[in-house]
């Protein structure tokens, strides 16, 4: 296992964009301050990409970028300032991300499959001469990422300065309507219009009756091993550069993934495909060493998925909220969470615990109030005794062997459903929520800081 995981430590989970400005500008700084007083080491973020529509962090138009919408203020294109060139040099996804996003103005967002052929499966000449006669505009996009690596340096910096650590996030799969698949469709399963042959997905679950259709395309892994899993590497690689930890989310699909065809309307009839992931994870151990990985493996696992896990060490994760069945080795029981997990009280997918618990029959409320050591009176004020939940499920989970320790910042604010963050399977209404600073008072934090410290974390 990471060294980062000899100690335990305890951690909060916000995105950037739930900061009150929704910027990395001095609410970031003020953020810091706020973990470093709540006794946090850890600060988690969803992925940091641009959403191709909507505001879906997991649906990104680059596995590479940034988000350009995380800052406000860029100032004046200077191609001569330090360092600008050497990131231009050392980033080689840049120059794809540029043209692709300028493609995309000039095709007025359309998909990337309904373009000119020209553009579409780019033509050498018809590329070259786009990108002579746009170079200012280029130069822009590339000074935006730079100025935000630049920005995100600092706050990694100030952030292991102050004692905390940067939890990132990665999704498997990448968007059809991306400059990655546009730029390199080789190393994706498309047809010769480069539109999908099959999608990604999972069957029916927890979620939703009918599996979630997520629409991503499959990798061509066979070619994808032609040449080393460069792609992948390099990926990997930009994601260390950014965060301290990084989760893999979707672990499982490593092993097995759910393939779906390519026009199907829904995940019910797709099918399991083994996956390279074992030879891919030998390829990171011996390119990054020690690499700090959590395996995102909620849903159906597998002994196979579990033995991967296991195999390289990697932390899985643990959520309250999925502990409470009939099951007694359900790995999610507060009991059950050992050494080796990430716990959650609950995830951005899930509702908050407020809103979650208000949400259970009668029945399940007091079996989870038993199992939290809280009478189950359901004659009183249900708002009340769902706050008393919220506050043991944070308490149990900080208590629990997993090393480490994240809770949502709705839950530590306890805020109801309104709170959530994302339904998976829906569109709308999703990655909204926001704080104020005025909801975070000196109690509260105190609050969390002595529990962290009685909790043995940092």
């Amino acid at each position: 296992m990471s060294s980062a995981f000899e100690q335990r430590r305890a951690g909060l989970l916000l995105h950037p964009t739930s900061l009150p400005s929704g910027v990395l500008d001095g609410d970031v700084d003020r953020w810091l301050e706020v973990l470093k007083g709540a006794g946090c080491g850890v600060w988690q973020v969803l992925p940091l990409g641009e959403p191709t529509s909507g505001k879906s962090p997991y649906h990104a138009v680059s596995a590479f970028a940034i988000n350009p919408a995380l800052m406000n203020d860029y100032g004046k294109v200077d191609t001569s300032a330090p360092g600008f060139q050497a990131f231009c040099d050392s980033h080689e996804w840049l120059d794809d991300y540029a043209l692709f996003i300028m493609l995309r103005e000039k095709y007025e967002h359309r998909p990337w499959t309904e373009w000119k052929a020209k553009h579409r499966k780019r033509d050498a000449e018809a590329m070259e001469k786009y990108r002579s006669k746009h170079e200012k505009g280029l130069n822009k996009l590339r000074w935006q990422q730079f100025r935000l690596h630049q920005r995100w340096a600092e706050i990694r910096q100030a952030a292991n300065d102050a004692g905390i650590l940067l939890f990132g996030d990665m999704p498997l799969f990448v968007a059809h309507n991306s400059v990655d698949v546009w730029a390199t469709p080789e190393n994706f399963r498309l047809d010769d219009e480069g539109n999908m042959e099959v999608v990604t997905g999972v069957p029916p679950d927890y979620y939703s009756e009918t599996g979630q259709l997520w629409g991503n395309p499959h990798y061509d892994w066979e070619y994808m091993k032609s040449d080393g899993y460069d792609w992948w590497l390099r990926r990997i690689g930009a994601h260390l550069e950014l965060f301290d930890m990084l989760r893999l989310d979707h672990f499982r699909g490593l092993q097995a993934s759910w393939v779906v065809d390519g026009d199907a309307e829904n995940a019910l009839n797709g099918h399991w495909e083994e996956m390279p992931g074992d030879e891919l994870l030998r390829l990171c151990s011996e390119r990054f060493g020690d690499v700090p990985v959590i395996a995102e493996d909620l849903g159906f696992i597998t002994d196979e998925v579990t033995e991967l896990r296991t195999k390289y060490e990697l932390p899985g994760m643990a959520v309250l909220h999925f502990g409470f069945d009939a099951h007694g080795d359900n790995p999610h029981r507060i009991i059950n969470v050992t050494e080796d997990r990430v716990v959650y009280t609950g995830t951005h997918d899930n509702d908050t615990t407020i809103g979650w618990f208000l949400s259970l029959d009668d029945a399940t409320r007091v079996h989870v109030c038993e199992a939290l050591g809280l009478e189950p009176d359901l004659s009183g004020d249900e708002l009340e005794l769902a706050r008393q939940v919220c506050r043991s499920m944070i308490d149990a989970a900080m208590r629990t062997p997993g090393k480490l320790c994240i809770i949502p910042l709705q839950d530590l604010l306890e805020v109801g459903a309104d709170g959530r963050m994302n339904v998976p399977g829906t569109i709308e209404g999703n990655w909204g929520w926001s704080f104020a600073w005025e909801e975070i008072s000196n109690e509260r934090i105190d609050q969390h800081a002595r529990s962290t410290q009685s909790c043995g974390r940092t």
